[in-house]
């Protein structure tokens, strides 16, 4: 028993283990919104509808849920993963604004008065 990196006989999960569990979760989340982002500019033009309908609120979600476990994920020591979780938390923090900005200039769109 040294470090808090072995699992306890117990079957308990060190807080070392458990940080690295959440940064990986995280850094998942974080980038997964990313491949359907990029299909679904290229089918831009086929089938945007389906992209909205469903990959809005996947973004939403899964950009939310890895912000706050990438940010659980922070330990000091381990500078790589650190910088990995900030880089992921800006990206994800992008794709959040980039998903605002889209309802925002789709409310502002529709309710102009011209």
């Amino acid at each position: 028993m040294g470090g808090g990196t072995e699992t306890r006989e117990s079957g308990e999960i060190s807080v070392d283990q458990l940080k690295k569990r959440r940064f990986l979760w995280g850094a998942l989340l974080a980038w997964a919104p990313w491949i359907p982002t990029l299909l679904g500019m290229g089918y831009a033009f086929r089938g945007i509808e389906s992209f909205v309908v469903c990959g809005i609120g996947a973004i939403l979600v899964g950009e939310i849920a890895a912000i706050v476990l990438l940010f659980r994920a922070f330990s000091p020591g381990h500078w790589m993963r650190s910088l990995f979780s900030v880089l992921s938390i800006c990206f994800g923090g992008w794709m959040l604004l980039l998903v605002g900005l889209f309802f925002w200039l789709s409310w502002f769109r529709t309710h102009r008065n011209f």
